[in-house]
C-alpha cells in the first residue's frame, strides 16, 4: 500500500492505494502521527484501495477518534464498501460517495 499525504490550510488529504491489510496498515498510523497541529479535518480517499484487512479498519477507528470525527472517507472502492458495510462503520464513519 502507497500513502500520499496533501494539506490545504486545516484539511489533510491521505491517498491510499493498493492492500491495506496486516502488515502495511501501520502505514496509516505513520501518516495519521505525521499530521500537522492545526489539521482540523482528514479526508482518506479511498478510490483505489482494492482491499481492507482488519488491521486496516482498527486504523481508521483510532483515525476517527484521533480526529474527534472530523474525518471523511472518499469514494471506497466496492469492495472495501462492503468491508466497512459488514463491519457496521459505514454507520459510524463518514462516507463521501
Amino acid at each position: 500500500m502507497t500513502v500520499e499525504k496533501k494539506t490545504d490550510k486545516n484539511t489533510a488529504v491521505l491517498y491510499l492505494e493498493g492492500w491495506m491489510d496486516t502488515q502495511n496498515a501501520l502505514l496509516l498510523a505513520q501518516a495519521l502521527n505525521e499530521l500537522e497541529d492545526d489539521i482540523t479535518q482528514l479526508v482518506i480517499d479511498m478510490e483505489k484501495l482494492e482491499y481492507i484487512a482488519s488491521a486496516g479498519l482498527r486504523q481508521l477507528v483510532a483515525a476517527h477518534k484521533q480526529m474527534k470525527g472530523a474525518m471523511i472517507l472518499r469514494k471506497p472502492a466496492p469492495e472495501v464498501r462492503e468491508v466497512l458495510k459488514m463491519t457496521g462503520l459505514d454507520k459510524r464513519l463518514n462516507i463521501e460517495a
